[in-house]
């Protein structure tokens, strides 16, 4: 898709588009006075500063819409719109032992019964092994600290699916 048709789409296909971005209404709503936009750089950070401008809950409702990381039988079912582009940024994951994979499901469980939503991690370019690591990391923090954390990584994710979008 290009700008031009991005900017020209009805309302409710841009929401439709926006939706495969990021799974927050609220972010969704908020960057529709944003289009028509003039260039990618400026919906990336027009992207930015309303995520933050997000509340937590909001967060946690964009991370449902993220299969967990190695959960391929997920991916297919559940996260139909998005699997393509999931599926790429978990591609790491598709060539992992299966003894990585046992862990990340082991990591996911312990990961979701402590912070109550799942393990959010730009995937891109990383091996599961290197998701595993980063999983593990981060199993100690704090939820105050690990809520901005996995906020900041939805945030890589949506700027690159944006630039997926208008590729």
């Amino acid at each position: 898709m290009t700008l031009h048709e991005l900017n020209h789409l009805p309302k409710e296909q841009l929401q439709e588009q926006l939706f495969r971005c990021c799974g927050s209404t609220t972010w969704v709503n908020k960057m529709l006075p944003y289009f028509p936009a003039d260039d990618m750089v400026e919906i990336l950070e027009d992207a930015e500063e309303q995520w933050w401008q997000c509340s937590e809950a909001d967060w946690l409702e964009a991370f449902t819409h993220h299969p967990k990381i190695g959960d391929v039988e997920s991916l297919k079912k559940k996260f139909a719109a998005t699997a393509t582009w999931a599926s790429g940024e978990q591609s790491g994951a598709a060539m992992a032992s299966q003894q990585t994979l046992e862990a990340l499901a082991k990591g996911n469980d312990d990961y979701a019964n402590r912070f109550g939503y799942i393990f959010i991690v730009c995937a891109t370019g990383k091996s599961a092994d290197e998701m595993l690591q980063l999983l593990l990391q981060r199993l100690p923090n704090e939820p105050a600290d690990e809520i901005q954390i996995a906020a900041d990584e939805q945030n890589k994710i949506t700027k690159l699916r944006l630039e997926k979008l208008l590729s």
